[in-house]
C-alpha cells in the first residue's frame, strides 16, 4: 500500500513527518498527503472522510492551508453516524472562523431562523423530567438568547424554576442562564429580582413605600444555596481540592452580583453570605483564591457597604503581595475599579499624614501596587497604564 494513500491512519502520518530531518522533508511529506486527501475528497471515499479530516485538522495545527477539506466538515456533521458527527464538529471549529463564507452562511442560519423555530422546542425541554436534558436545554437556551437577546423573556419563567434544583449540573447551568439573561434583558433582570413566577415563593405582589420584600426572597433563595456551599461539610461526590463544587460558588457569586448591583434591598440582604465566604474561604489554594477573587469582585460591584469594603481591601492587600504572578497581578484589576469608590478617600488620608507611625493600615498596600507595577509581564503593561495613572496622580504628588 501506499504511504501516501488516503486510507492512512493519523498516527502513520505523524510518524513520517517527526523522522523528517528538514524543513523541505516535511513540507514534501504534508504536500503528498494533502494530494492524497484531495484524490480521496474528489472521488467522495466516504469510508474515509473522518480519517482525512483528523489528518487535515493535524496539518492546520502546524500552519498549513487546509480550506480545501471544509466542505467535509459540514458532510460529516450531517452523517448519521455519531463517530463522524464529532469529528465534524471538531473540525467546524478548527477549520472555518469567521473570515469563511461557509461558516458565516451557517452562522446566519443559527442566529435568526434556526434559533427563533428551536426556542419554543428547546423552552420545553427546561422542564423535563431528565436532569441531564434539563442541564444540556438551558446551555442551548443560553446560546439562542445570545443570538437572539429579543427572545429571552420567553425564558424567564423556566429559568427561574432552574434556580431552586437540587442536581447541582441542572443548578449551574440554571445560573448561567440566569445570569446571560439579567445582562441582555432589563426587563428580565427586574423579574428575578422582584421574584415573580413563584421562584423561592415569591407571591409577585409589589409593596410600594417600603423596601422589596420580593427581591430579598429572591435574592435569599440564591443565598441559601451559597450558604450550604460554604458551610456544608466534605462531599466527595462534588469535592475538587478540599472545596464544594467551585464551579457553583463562582456562578453564584457572579449572579449576586449582578443583581446586587445597583440595588440597595438586594445587597443588603447578600452582605451577610458574602463577608461569610470572604472569611471562611481558605486563601492557600488557588481554587479558593479564584473564589475570593469573585467574592471580591461582587462586593466592589453591588450598592455600597463599609465592612465588606475594608475586608475586599484586606483580601487584595494579601492578592497583591502574593509571589504567584497569576494572583497578583489579576487582582490591579480590581484596584482600578476599588480607586474609583473607596481608594481616592486612602490616599488623601495618605497624603495628609505626616507622622509615619499614624498612617493608614492601607498605605502597605499601595506600596504593594507599587511593587507589582514596577516589573510588569510585556502583555500587561498597556492595560496596567490606568492603574499607575491613578496610583501617582495627585494625592501622591
Amino acid at each position: 500500500m501506499n504511504t501516501f494513500s488516503s486510507p492512512t491512519r493519523l498516527r502513520d502520518m505523524i510518524r513520517a513527518m517527526r523522522a523528517c530531518k528538514t524543513a523541505a522533508e516535511e513540507r514534501a511529506v504534508v504536500r503528498k498527503e494533502c494530494a492524497a486527501i484531495r484524490t480521496s475528497i474528489n472521488e467522495n471515499y466516504q469510508d474515509y472522510r473522518h480519517r482525512n479530516l483528523a489528518k487535515l485538522m493535524f496539518i492546520h495545527m502546524l500552519g498549513y492551508p487546509t480550506h480545501f477539506g471544509q466542505m467535509e466538515c459540514l458532510k460529516l456533521i450531517a452523517s448519521p453516524g455519531f463517530p463522524e458527527k464529532r469529528m465534524g464538529y471538531l473540525g467546524l471549529m478548527l477549520l472555518l472562523d469567521e473570515k469563511q463564507e461557509v461558516l458565516m452562511e451557517l452562522a446566519i442560519l443559527e442566529k435568526v431562523e434556526m434559533a427563533r423555530d428551536l426556542a419554543p422546542e428547546v423552552e420545553k425541554l427546561l422542564h423535563f423530567r431528565d436532569p441531564n436534558i434539563r442541564k444540556k436545554a438551558a446551555l442551548c437556551s443560553a446560546r439562542i438568547i445570545k443570538k437572539v437577546p429579543d427572545m429571552a423573556e420567553n425564558f424567564v419563567d423556566s429559568t427561574t424554576a432552574l434556580l431552586r434544583e437540587k442536581h447541582h449540573g441542572v443548578l449551574i447551568t440554571g445560573v448561567q442562564l440566569c445570569t446571560d439573561l439579567c445582562k441582555i434583558s432589563s426587563k428580565a433582570l427586574e423579574h428575578v429580582r422582584e421574584g415573580r413566577g413563584g421562584h423561592f415563593g415569591c407571591s409577585g405582589r409589589v409593596h410600594s413605600g417600603r423596601n422589596s420584600i420580593l427581591c430579598q426572597k429572591c435574592t435569599e433563595g440564591l443565598v441559601r444555596v451559597l450558604k450550604d456551599l460554604v458551610s456544608n461539610p466534605y462531599s466527595p461526590e462534588y469535592d475538587v481540592a478540599g472545596f464544594t463544587d467551585p464551579f457553583l460558588h463562582i456562578r453564584l457569586l457572579r449572579l449576586l452580583r449582578v443583581l446586587g448591583e445597583g440595588d440597595a434591598d438586594a445587597s443588603d440582604s447578600m452582605n451577610d453570605i458574602l463577608a461569610q465566604v470572604a472569611t471562611k474561604v481558605e486563601s492557600s489554594k488557588i481554587i479558593g483564591n479564584a473564589i475570593l477573587y469573585e467574592c471580591v469582585q461582587t462586593i466592589i460591584s453591588i450598592e455600597d457597604n463599609g465592612g465588606l469594603h475594608v475586608l475586599a481591601i484586606n483580601i487584595l492587600g494579601k492578592f497583591l503581595s502574593h509571589q504567584d504572578n497569576n494572583i497578583s497581578f489579576p487582582s490591579l484589576f480590581l484596584v482600578v475599579l476599588l480607586f474609583l469608590q473607596v481608594l481616592p478617600y486612602i490616599l488623601c488620608d495618605i497624603a495628609n499624614a505626616l507622622d509615619l507611625s499614624n498612617r493608614s493600615p492601607c498605605w502597605n498596600h499601595v506600596v504593594s501596587i507599587y511593587a507589582t507595577l514596577k516589573n510588569p509581564p510585556t502583555c500587561l503593561s498597556a492595560a496596567l497604564l490606568p492603574l499607575a495613572a491613578c496610583v501617582v496622580g495627585p494625592p501622591l504628588s
